[in-house]
C-alpha cells in the first residue's frame, strides 16, 4: 500500500484516529495515538517521534529520540476502539533515519535478506500454532512478607463441587480435546475471536477447546512469510485478549499456568522455497523430506539450546518442558512422536504442504526473534550439511515413553532452565551473527536482560511450595 491508500482507506472508514505501534524487546507491543486531521501522507512516510529510554531493551534516557515508522500494509480497523481507529504496525528508526539494529521487526527482517543472499532459497514460510487459556477470574501478588496466584474458570474440574448451582459438564484434567457443548463451554468466544481475525484480514484455519481443563484454546492461522507471520502473531494476540475482555474474560499465553495438567506451546511449521519450488519435498526419502530438509532439522537440533533463550525465553516456559511427560524436550525427530522435539508432518503431504514442525517454542517468545533465531539455525545446518542422524537426532520412531532406560540414556533433553539457555546462547551463537543479522550488543543486551529482570528475581524469591516443604524442618 502507499500512503494515499492509507489515506483513502481511512477516509472510506471515516478513521478519527490512527495508532502506531512496536514491539520492544520482550515481545509487548506499545502505541502512540494521533489523530487522523494531523496524519498526511508526511507523517505517514516519515514516521511518529517517541522517547526510546521507555521501551524495554532500546535506548538509555541519554539517547531517547527514536522514531517509528508505520508498515503500510500491516493497516486494519481496530475492532475494539471506541472511535473509528486506523492501526499500524510499525518499524523503529533512528533519527538519522537508518534502522534501529535492537528493533526485533528489524532482525526479522536482515534474517529474511540473508536466506535470499545466502542463495539457498528466496523464502522461508512460518506457520506457528498458539495455544493458550481463556479464564474466568486470575488473581496475583508478590510483596516481600507473601505471594499467591489463584486462577478460575466456570468450567474448570476443580469446580466440580462449588457454587449454588452447577450444571456438570466440567473439563476433566487432560480431558479438553475436543469435546463438544456444554463441555466446551467457550465455542462462542472462539467463533468471535475468529471472525475478528478475520476481519482485520488475518486468514483462519480452525479452532478448538485444546488438551487441558479451565479453557484451553487453539485458533490456527494461514502461513505466511516470516516477518509477515511475527505481525500476524502479534495482532493476533492483541484480538485475541480482547474479544476475551468484552466478554469479562482473561487469555493469558504463559506456557504453564496450571499445575498438573497441559500446557500451552507454539509449534512452529517452516518450510523454504526457492521461487514457487518447495524445497523440502523428495519423494521416497524419510517422511518424505529432501536432504535440504533434514540438514535444517539437523540445524534446528544442533543449536536448540541456544535457540530457546529465543523461542522459549521465561522462567515459566520450563515449568513446561520437563522430561517425562508429554512436552516436546527430546532433541529428535520423528514423522509422529509429539515428544519430539521436531514433528514431520505426514498427513496429505504433497511438494508445497512438506514441512517441519518445531514442537518447544511457546507464546512468550517475540515471534521476530524466534523466527530469525530457527532461520538462522535451520540455514547454519544446511551450509554446513549437517546431518541429523549422524549427529544422533533419530529419527525415532518409536514410542518414547516405551524405550528401555539404555534408550533413554541415548536421547538427549532441552536445557531445564531459563539460565541454562541464556548459557547455552552464550557459548553458541556465531551462527545467528552471519549476516549481521543479529549483533553481539543485541545478544549480550539480551542475555543482560533476561539474567537481571527475570533470572535473578526469581532466585531471590521464597516459593509458596517451599513453605510447605520445609516450615517445620
Amino acid at each position: 500500500m502507499t500512503p494515499r491508500d492509507i489515506l483513502d482507506l481511512m477516509k472510506k472508514n471515516n478513521v478519527e484516529m490512527v495508532d502506531f505501534r512496536i514491539v520492544d524487546v520482550p515481545g509487548r507491543q506499545h502505541h502512540v495515538t494521533v489523530p487522523a486531521v494531523e496524519v498526511d501522507e508526511g507523517v505517514l512516510e516519515n514516521g511518529v517521534a517517541f522517547d526510546g529510554s521507555s521501551i524495554q531493551g532500546f535506548r538509555g534516557i541519554e539517547e531517547s529520540d527514536m522514531v517509528m515508522k508505520p508498515v503500510l500494509d500491516s493497516a486494519f480497523i481496530d475492532p475494539f476502539m471506541a472511535v473509528p481507529t486506523l492501526s499500524l504496525a510499525c518499524s523503529v528508526y533512528e533519527p538519522s533515519g537508518s534502522r534501529y539494529d535492537r528493533d526485533p521487526r528489524f532482525i526479522a527482517e536482515k534474517a529474511e535478506s540473508y536466506l535470499k543472499d545466502s542463495g539457498i532459497a528466496t523464502t522461508a514460510f512460518f506457520g506457528p500454532e498458539l495455544e493458550f487459556f481463556i479464564f474466568d477470574d486470575i488473581r496475583f501478588d508478590s510483596t516481600n512478607r507473601g505471594s499467591f496466584y489463584q486462577i478460575d474458570s466456570v468450567e474448570a474440574m476443580w469446580n466440580t463441587g462449588t457454587g449454588e448451582k452447577n450444571l456438570g459438564y466440567q473439563v476433566k484434567n487432560k480431558g479438553g480435546y475436543f469435546p463438544v457443548p456444554p463441555i466446551d463451554t467457550q465455542q462462542d468466544i472462539r467463533t468471535e475471536m475468529v471472525k475478528e481475525l478475520m476481519n482485520v484480514g488475518i486468514r483462519v484455519e480452525r479452532h478448538h477447546h485444546e488438551v487441558a481443563t479451565a479453557g484451553q484454546a487453539e485458533i490456527n492461522f494461514r502461513f505466511n512469510t516470516l516477518t509477515k507471520t511475527a505481525d500476524t502473531v502479534m495482532a493476533y494476540k492483541y484480538i485475541i485478549r480482547n474479544v476475551a475482555h468484552k466478554y469479562g474474560k482473561t487469555v493469558t499465553f504463559m506456557p504453564k499456568p496450571i499445575f498438573g495438567d497441559n500446557g500451552s506451546g507454539m509449534h512452529v511449521h517452516q518450510s523454504l522455497f526457492d521461487g514457487d519450488k518447495p524445497l523440502f519435498f523428495e519423494e521416497g526419502k524419510y517422511g518424505n523430506m529432501s536432504d535440504i530438509a533434514l540438514h535444517y532439522i539437523a540445524g534446528i537440533l544442533h543449536h536448540a539450546p541456544a535457540i530457546l533463550a529465543f523461542s522459549n525465553p521465561s522462567t515459566n516456559s520450563y515449568k513446561r518442558l520437563v522430561p517425562g511427560f508429554e512436552a516436546p524436550v527430546n532433541l529428535v525427530f520423528s514423522k509422529g512422536n509429539r515428544s519430539a522435539a521436531v514433528r514431520v508432518p505426514v498427513a496429505v503431504v504433497s511438494p508445497k504442504t512438506a514441512r517441519i514442525e518445531f514442537r518447544t517454542p511457546d507464546c512468550t517468545a517475540n515471534p521476530y526473534l524466534a523466527f530469525a533465531a530457527m532461520l538462522m539455525a535451520g540455514l547454519d545446518g544446511i551450509k554446513r550439511k549437517l546431518d541429523p542422524t549422524a549427529l544422533g537426532y533419530g529419527p525415532i520412531n518409536k514410542n518414547i515413553y516405551e524405550l528401555s532406560a539404555d534408550e533413554k540414556a541415548q536421547i538427549r533433553s532441552v536445557p531445564g532452565s531459563l539460565d541454562e539457555v541464556l548459557q547455552a546462547l552464550e557459548a553458541d551463537h556465531e551462527f545467528l551473527l552471519e549476516g549481521g543479522v543479529f549483533s553481539k550488543d543485541f545478544i549480550n543486551t539480551w542475555i543482560e536482560f533476561k539474567r537481571t529482570t527475570e533470572v535473578a528475581p526469581m532466585k531471590l524469591r521464597p516459593h509458596p511450595y517451599e513453605f510447605q516443604m520445609y516450615y517445620d524442618l
